[in-house]
């Protein structure tokens, strides 16, 4: 569970500095922290640690409850899709864009954030999402695979 602590961690300091930018939240967003999303395809405790991290970052820098609910949905339903196909390498980002291209532009419009159409936030959003989860994630993914026994492997603590 340490490890999910650090997961969620890095995912609120790494939306911070997204929020610092203005990209946090929003029709235009890329947030940092979505690069993250890449971790289920190491261990699944990357499940509940970007799931209690993206909870985290939308309370403290989403804009409604809605954000809070859904939006965590979205990134919980990315996780888990993403480690049960983690045999699929370079396709692992892609359930947490599509998750969040669908549910955030819903949020967005039902929250009032938002009065762009709903396949222009789409496009916006899914952007965003394949920028962080993509270019950013998948060199993240490769980084980490050469240290995945040293991070990632249940059997250190015995």
């Amino acid at each position: 569970m340490c490890r999910a602590a650090i997961i969620a961690a890095l995912y609120v300091v790494l939306t911070y500095l997204s929020d610092i930018f203005g990209l946090a939240s929003g029709a235009i967003q890329l947030r940092l922290s979505e690069a993250l999303c890449v971790l289920p395809y190491f261990s699944f405790i990357a499940v509940p640690g970007l799931t209690i991290g993206c909870l985290i970052s939308n309370i403290l820098f989403g804009v409604s409850f809605y954000d809070v609910i859904f939006g965590t949905l979205a990134t919980a339903i990315g996780a888990v899709v993403s480690y049960y196909i983690r045999k699929y390498k370079y396709v692992v980002p892609l359930p947490t864009v599509v998750a969040n291209a669908i549910i955030v532009p819903l949020v967005l419009r039902i929250s009032g954030m938002s009065g762009d159409g709903f396949i222009y936030l789409m496009l916006t959003v899914g952007a965003g999402e394949l920028l962080a989860c993509c270019a950013l994630g998948i060199p993240l993914m490769l980084v980490l695979e050469k240290y995945r026994s040293r991070i990632f492997d249940d059997n250190i603590i015995k």
